[in-house]
């Protein structure tokens, strides 16, 4: 059953309901927690920043982070994380290099929804594994947040929702599970996070996983951290990041034929998708100017190798969701 958020509950749209928000919250969260130590997967995403910044504010060095580097991540994400929480906010933060543990079991799986259980499950083992190793683990805090929990429910699984192991030995703390993105943010502000760290762009759970359609290689996810990479740059040169919710690009596990220096390739392709959303439910289609795009095809197709083709997806959501898988 979908949990439902109650029909009197406020929508925090201001500051102001934001504070009392987070003041119910941290008396909640210590009322709970007491003296217990509390691990948190940290990403670096909107949700899970804004956790760890509730938490840290309710239980302070009782929180132990854990950044979980699986070879799924955006271009240098892992470093911005360190140097954002550990080396200026002084979080406990443990680091877990796990690349080639994650991809030998993704090798072969082309289903999504496995895709997502596979990586949902080897997640939360990580933290089971490195949990061993502390004393007094007694709560595992989760970014997830309410379009994680509906669309779980006959759509699709989400690693905050569908992957953890039926005999999980930690106690879940899901302290804005009844939140949308928006709302979400405005707690971040609230607490006093910096905007890079309140509006960064939505990033799945699962990662670059998920815009590798198909079974993943670390041929295609290179391919995929790089175009997202000239992509986030040039949106950013042009100001387009202001604007836009969330942009990436996507590589499926489909060839196209193509020229390039008088011959034939038989290469990749990128989708570029930009979308606008206030809570994630539902979606519009960013229009990106023409010289804007062909810069950005003529950047990726003369500095990336493997592809030999550029589209853009204009799917609104609904009909299609906002990732690709």
């Amino acid at each position: 059953m979908v949990e439902l958020r109650d029909p009197n509950f406020k929508r925090i749209n201001s500051l102001e309901l934001a504070s009392l928000f987070i003041e119910q919250s941290v008396k909640e969260l210590r009322e709970k927690i007491k003296d217990e130590k509390v691990i948190l997967a940290l990403s670096g995403g909107v949700d899970s920043n804004v956790v760890a910044a509730l938490l840290n504010k309710a239980i302070g060095k009782n929180l132990i982070c854990i950044h979980v580097n699986h070879g799924l991540l955006r271009k240098d994400e892992s470093k911005e994380v360190i140097e954002n929480f550990r080396d200026k906010l002084g979080l406990n933060l443990i680091y877990l290099e796990v690349e080639d543990y994650f991809l030998n079991k993704l090798e072969g799986v082309s289903d999504p929804e496995e895709k997502r259980k596979i990586i949902g499950h080897e997640f939360i083992n990580c933290f089971v594994e490195e949990a061993k190793k502390l004393d007094g683990i007694k709560y595992l805090a989760q970014g997830t947040i309410y379009p994680d929990i509906t669309e779980s429910k006959g759509i699709k699984a989400h690693h905050n929702v569908g992957g953890l192991p039926s005999k999980l030995n930690f106690e879940l703390i899901e302290p804005i599970r009844l939140l949308y993105k928006d709302e979400v943010r405005m707690i971040g502000k609230a607490l006093g996070l910096s905007d890079n760290l309140v509006y960064r762009q939505p990033f799945p759970g699962p990662g670059l996983a998920v815009r590798c359609p198909g079974s993943i290689t670390r041929e295609r996810l290179e391919i995929v951290r790089e175009t997202d990479a000239i992509l986030r740059e040039e949106f950013q040169k042009c100001g387009l990041s202001e604007k836009v919710w969330q942009y990436f690009t996507i590589v499926p596990e489909y060839r196209t034929v193509g020229v390039k220096n008088n011959k034939r390739t038989y290469l990749y392709f990128v989708v570029i998708r930009a979308v606008n959303s206030v809570d994630a439910t539902t979606a519009t289609v960013e229009e990106i100017p023409y010289d804007i795009l062909f810069k950005i095809r003529d950047r990726m197709l003369d500095e990336i190798e493997g592809i030999n083709r550029v589209l853009v997806d204009i799917t609104p959501k609904p009909t299609g969701t906002i990732e690709w898988e």
